[in-house]
């Protein structure tokens, strides 16, 4: 009887033992949060302090560029990532093509420190897939150590002959092809081909002085002397200049790219509930102002800006001014174009 009762309790036991297992396997599962993001987007420590503060473990995977995030998401038969941070012209297509969940704002204690200036935009009207995370301007970085930043005010320069194989830019398809239909005096959101076509005629006339594609980490190029000017991201600028004050940052006379990432939640993620308290731990204004601070990006967050030294938040190529980014065109959804874009992109880089 004794034997007997013993056994019942180990075997009691050891079921308990596989349930707690079984449920904490469970629980461990759920609490897995994969985000895909851009190259050194978000520090490491900011993630470390996430998972302190929930026990939510981060899974951080990284893209180049747009066109690789959404092929990549558009192959998978079922969602690998919880959070993305697309471009503002890939919310509305990867919305239309149902790729996207939407977003709960009433999970977000902090949506309040969103600037309205910067919601409900055409591409996501009323915000219900995505939420902005970063905002700058792609304009012309110089280094002045080896070329007058004064010789230097309009992107059609890139294509002087003096500049052999000392220009980067971006790998990034339709800001390199926005560039070019500036230059042709057309909209950089065009759908036809033959304006495309055009742009891209153009730009093989620049690819002898191009040295470097890179939209990995393009201040790397400048800093470490590979290329002397090109296309650089505002945030990309701030870095290069605390490495090497040389780099200074052109705003082109035809009007930089204005560019907006944005947090989206893709179709059919795993753990909703984990991405929204990510981006609700990333809207708080000491974490926001650790972005500007440490990646060099304008963060759209009033609670941020007001924790900056002063100096900083009067740096102009962390908040760029009002009339450049008025003057700045945002890039939108071009639908179906986006492959005749493709197309001459690739063909362009095998030149």
């Amino acid at each position: 009887m004794k034997k007997s009762f013993s056994r019942s309790i180990k075997a009691l036991m050891l079921s308990a033992t596989a349930f707690f297992a079984q449920s904490f396997a469970q629980t461990a599962a759920a609490e897995e949060l994969y985000i895909y993001n851009w190259t050194d987007y978000i520090p490491s420590d900011l993630v470390a302090k996430f998972t302190e503060e929930t026990g939510i473990n981060v899974n951080y995977s990284t893209f180049e560029s747009n066109e690789e995030m959404y092929s990549k998401l558009k192959l998978m038969n079922k969602a690998a990532y919880d959070l993305v941070f697309p471009s503002s012209y890939y919310i509305g297509k990867m919305a239309k093509e149902g790729m996207l969940e939407k977003i709960d704002h009433s999970k977000l204690s902090n949506f309040k420190q969103i600037p309205a200036n910067v919601l409900n935009k055409e591409f996501d009207p009323n915000n219900q897939f995505s939420l902005p995370y970063v905002y700058g301007l792609t304009g012309i970085a110089v280094n002045a150590s080896q070329i007058d930043p004064a010789k230097v005010s309009s992107w059609g320069d890139l294509w002087s002959s003096e500049y052999k194989g000392k220009v980067l830019l971006t790998a990034d398809a339709r800001e390199v092809f926005h560039i070019a239909l500036l230059l042709d005096g057309k909209s950089p959101n065009t759908t036809k081909e033959d304006e495309i076509k055009a742009a891209y005629e153009r730009l093989v006339k620049l690819m002898p002085n191009v040295g470097a594609f890179n939209s990995d980490t393009p201040e790397l190029p400048y800093i470490q002397g590979e290329v002397d000017l090109g296309m650089i991201w505002n945030g990309s600028a701030y870095m290069a200049a605390k490495e090497n004050p040389d780099i200074k940052f052109v705003y082109p006379k035809e009007g930089a790219i204005f560019w907006m990432d944005n947090y989206a939640i893709p179709k059919g993620a795993k753990n909703v509930s984990g991405a929204h308290k990510f981006i609700d731990f990333m809207l708080r204004p000491e974490h926001a102002k650790t972005i500007v601070e440490r990646m060099g990006y304008s963060m759209p967050n009033d609670g941020a800006k007001a924790l900056l030294k002063p100096e900083d938040a009067a740096n102009p190529l962390l908040y760029p001014p009002a009339e450049e980014v008025e003057k700045g065109i945002f890039q939108g959804d071009v639908g179906d174009a986006v492959d005749i874009y493709e197309k001459y992109w690739n063909k362009l880089k095998t030149n």
